[in-house]
């Protein structure tokens, strides 16, 4: 026997954020780098409270530092506008302030806008929380944002993404379902890539979230703890 779990609402398309009514009172978490690329232009960030400076490989202290600087400000939903790091930050801080989730991944490869883990430093080394109160309640996964990110930034989250996709086919807790959703996530990588189709890496990167957020990635990803840690 097993299950599978998933965020309630997955949205996913072109224009997206366009089409999705955003509740009015929202604490919007993103990067300096989203910032510098025009991302909290949106209609959506103007109206609610911004923090923008959540770094990469984020620490237990930015988390920190949001609940002190935003507990007593009035909002329904916590958003994460950004990659990995940011959406991992903004899931945590969900769950610490009891808020509504809303992810929104800019860089397509963590799959962390559809999985159950926050992964943050603690005393400098990197720790994963697993917990279902983690998941977003919404991910909007919108393409629109693959235009206007660095080729290098892409191919970095590619590879993340196939990675993870390898590791929990693999993995001791995979079942049929996972199975289907990491191949699928890799086949579509791989068509998006020979045919120059956005839509389909994006798609593909999703389905590798789903899988992997349900099985657990392997040694390749519990080596990278261990470089991060070190610096590297």
């Amino acid at each position: 026997m097993y299950s599978v779990k998933q965020p309630s609402k997955i949205i996913f398309g072109e224009n997206s954020l366009e089409n999705y009514k955003f509740p009015e009172n929202c604490l919007v978490i993103s990067s300096s780098g989203a910032k510098k690329r025009g991302w909290l232009d949106f209609k959506f960030v103007k109206n609610s409270h911004i923090f923008d400076n959540v770094e990469s490989n984020p620490s237990i202290e930015t988390v920190q530092d949001i609940l002190e600087e935003f507990t007593n400000s009035n909002f329904s939903h916590v958003i994460g506008l950004g990659g990995g790091s940011v959406m991992d930050v903004a899931k945590f801080v969900g769950l610490k302030l009891n808020k509504k989730k809303i992810t929104i991944p800019t860089i397509f490869g963590s799959g962390s806008e559809v999985t159950r883990i926050s992964v943050l430093k603690v005393a400098k080394k990197k720790q994963s929380f697993h917990d279902d109160k983690i998941f977003a309640d919404v991910a909007i996964i919108d393409p629109t944002f693959m235009k206007s990110t660095p080729k290098k930034i892409i191919n970095d989250a590619i590879v993340d993404s196939c990675a993870q996709s390898t590791e929990a086919y693999d993995s001791k807790n995979s079942n049929m379902y996972t199975k289907f959703l990491c191949k699928a996530g890799f086949d579509n990588i791989e068509k998006g890539l020979m045919e120059s189709n956005n839509e389909k890496i994006i798609f593909g990167t999703l389905l590798t979230g789903l899988g992997f957020g349900n099985a657990s990635t392997t040694l390749g990803h519990a080596l990278s703890y261990v470089f991060s840690n070190e610096g590297f």
